[in-house]
């Protein structure tokens, strides 16, 4: 994971049930069963390795939209793009047929441009194949997170890169 500035997608597996969220700034209660990614932005110190090694551990403070899922629901998959922003990558991802806003206003509460930053996939096929044409053609780095965390590092990664080159 690149310590540098800029946006990531957490890949959330699908969810078989409805997963309950109780986020008193957000009106839905339950997420519906489904396949889900999160765009956020990392600009602090660490970049993008420290915001993602946050949200993979489970016994975390629930400050952002995000942790309530990722505290019942690990990511599956993380794309880092050094240098981008979340916005712009929603964007293209809007643009695919089967994106959907599952609820409005999740994790883009300081985001003039974007009604939500989760995304519902709906029919997408294989996802790993989807992950692989998109990474290659946006120049992005993919790896698998290992949902065991590790007591010293934060987390553990598994997997192969689906980067360019």
């Amino acid at each position: 994971m690149p310590t540098e500035p800029g946006a990531y997608l957490l890949i959330i597996i699908e969810t078989s049930d409805p997963v309950p969220l109780k986020i008193r700034t957000l009106a839905t209660a339950a997420l519906p069963a489904g396949r889900y990614a999160y765009a956020g932005s990392a600009c602090g110190p660490g970049g993008i390795r420290a915001r993602v090694l946050r949200h993979l551990k489970a016994d975390k403070k629930r400050h952002w939209h995000i942790d309530h899922l990722t505290a019942v629901v690990p990511p599956f998959e993380v794309i880092a793009f050094p240098g981008r922003n979340e916005c712009d990558i929603l964007a293209e991802i809007f643009a695919r047929p089967g994106a959907s806003i599952p609820v409005l206003g999740f994790g883009s509460s300081d985001c003039r441009d974007c009604p939500a930053h989760l995304v519902q996939l709906v029919g997408l096929g294989d996802f790993t194949d989807f992950l692989r044409h998109w990474t290659a053609a946006t120049g992005a780095s993919a790896v698998r997170a290992d949902s065991r965390l590790s007591a010293t590092t934060g987390a553990s990664w598994f997997g192969e890169s689906f980067a360019r080159g």
